[in-house]
């Protein structure tokens, strides 16, 4: 019997266990002969019967496969069946070692955050709702000048307080120009609270405290009936005065928190400060901003550089 023929007749075996003795659904099965005609299609081009498969082999092929554009989930799930079926031959006494035990799919690339342009910030923190009730106006404008201004988590704007004390999560210090939040960890940082997001709250604190609402709540930002400000709540409210400002995506909080770091960073170019401002316990969690910063760079590049413009018909 040929190699080829011994093959496909483990391949048929293995099948029929896992359709008879280990009871998968129909679809399984099939998904499973998929991946194992593949390592097949591998184990003839590279002349090697499967029984003698090693595992410089099968990392051979992962690197093929992710080469050719397959995702590490994909790759993920092939592995799984190729494991399972040497797992087999081992229990069947044809291989003493599976050649797939030790080896991993790709990792995924972490996608980037999502970022705002600077010119749609800048549309976002500018529009007023002329039509909307003042009350309303006033708070939702100033929690966009604080989480774009300041790169806040929903969570900590959430947290602040009207009123500096011993109980405060966060609070605003206006004379200082300061935000002073609980983070992360239960970190205290202090960030600058810039001139736009001052007078944002400057305009909101007085309409805040001439409800009665108010009289005993400590948080900043309240919704109409006197009780602090839900997370899900500012999400709400963001998602409709982005859409209400004309622009093109529904925005959320950490997008303007992204869209301050990756703003900041491409005029500063100062990492470590991002890092603080931002208060990441690990730079290399701020560094996925300098991707971001490359990305921008990239497409002033190609839209602006000579060199990267190519002519019709040019390769």
């Amino acid at each position: 019997m040929s190699a080829a023929l011994d093959d496909s007749g483990l391949v048929e075996r293995y099948l029929e266990h896992v359709r008879v003795e280990k009871r998968l659904a129909r679809r399984t099965v099939e998904l499973y002969a998929i991946d194992l005609r593949k390592l097949s299609d591998f184990a003839a081009t590279a002349n090697v019967e499967l029984l003698r498969v090693q595992n410089a082999h099968i990392r051979r092929w992962v690197a093929q496969m992710h080469s050719r554009g397959r995702s590490g989930r994909g790759i993920a799930l092939i592995l799984s069946g190729w494991r399972g079926f040497y797992t087999w031959l081992g229990r069947e006494g044809r291989v003493q070692s599976n050649p797939v035990q030790d080896v991993r799919a790709p990792k995924a690339p972490k996608p980037l955050p999502k970022a705002l342009a600077v010119d749609d910030s800048v549309q976002l923190a500018d529009w007023h709702d002329e039509s909307a009730d003042p009350w309303l106006e006033a708070r939702d404008a100033a929690m966009v000048e604080l989480l774009y201004g300041c790169g806040l988590r929903v969570g900590e704007l959430v947290g602040l307080d009207a009123v500096a004390s011993t109980t405060a999560r966060g609070w605003i210090d206006l004379e200082a120009g300061e935000a002073h939040v609980l983070g992360k960890g239960s970190k205290r940082r202090s960030v600058p609270v810039g001139r736009k997001a001052l007078q944002a709250l400057q305009a909101w604190l007085p309409l805040r405290a001439a409800d009665a609402k108010h009289a005993d709540q400590p948080a900043l930002f309240t919704g109409r009936h006197g009780t602090r400000l839900t997370a899900q709540a500012v999400w709400q409210r963001l998602k409709q005065r982005s859409m209400k400002a004309g622009l093109a995506t529904p925005v959320h909080p950490h997008m303007l928190r992204h869209s301050f770091a990756s703003h900041l960073l491409q005029s500063s170019g100062d990492l470590r400060a991002v890092q603080e401002l931002l208060g990441h316990a690990n730079i290399t969690t701020t560094q996925v901003y300098t991707r971001l910063d490359f990305q921008h760079l990239a497409k002033a590049y190609d839209a602006a550089h000579p060199r990267a413009q190519r002519k019709a018909g040019k390769a």
